[in-house]
């Protein structure tokens, strides 16, 4: 079962060089470009234009909203500048794969490997387990995705197994994709946490 915040107030969250927080009007424009730019979107079916993007960022906002919790917008603490988001995302009931809450992240490319996706995953984590108490939680991404299963495994996530997107055609080099987990469980056993 999925907890909401007791107030229903958007978290925020901090890390030694991040802030995951509510989507700010300011985001809006840097967001778009990225759901627009080929190195980005290369691991999903397709690039997003200016509508699809809005909307997904619409969407977004909107749970956070509902639930004080979802895709946070992330900033660098010594900037303030907006580098992407990482978070939980819910999806909806008839994807039977994903049973239990997903973690993802996605960054502007300037700001890979700076290790900004495992420190933001490792707070949201944190935060899913002790103060949601959710369950487990998932993730996944095309096989090709080698970056992103990286950050999974560096966060305590084991690997389950490997299986084909149902949204993504069965011919598209997309389609093979890997599923990893985390337990509560097993979380509170990790050394980091």
């Amino acid at each position: 079962m999925l907890l909401p915040n007791e107030f229903m107030q958007p978290m925020q969250l901090q890390t030694p060089r991040l802030i995951l927080r509510q989507w700010q009007d300011s985001d809006t424009t840097p967001f778009i470009q990225m759901c627009a730019d080929d190195e980005v979107m290369r691991y999903f079916p397709k690039k997003l234009d200016t509508s699809e993007a809005t909307a997904f960022l619409q969407r977004i906002r909107s749970d956070i909203e509902k639930r004080g919790w979802g895709l946070f917008a992330v900033e660098l603490k010594a900037t303030g500048e907006f580098i992407g988001f990482i978070g939980l995302h819910v999806h909806p009931a008839e994807f039977e794969l994903a049973d239990a809450p997903e973690i993802g992240w996605r960054l502007l490319p300037k700001y890979w490997q700076q290790g900004y996706a495992t420190e933001g995953a490792k707070a949201v984590l944190k935060y899913a387990f002790r103060n949601l108490r959710l369950d487990k939680v998932i993730s996944f991404t095309a096989c090709l995705n080698t970056p992103s299963e990286r950050v999974m495994q560096r966060i305590g996530m084991q690997k389950l197994r490997e299986f084909d997107h149902p949204r993504v055609p069965s011919d598209h080099p997309l389609n093979k994709h890997v599923l990893y987990e985390i337990r509560r469980s097993d979380y509170l056993h990790i050394p980091f946490c």
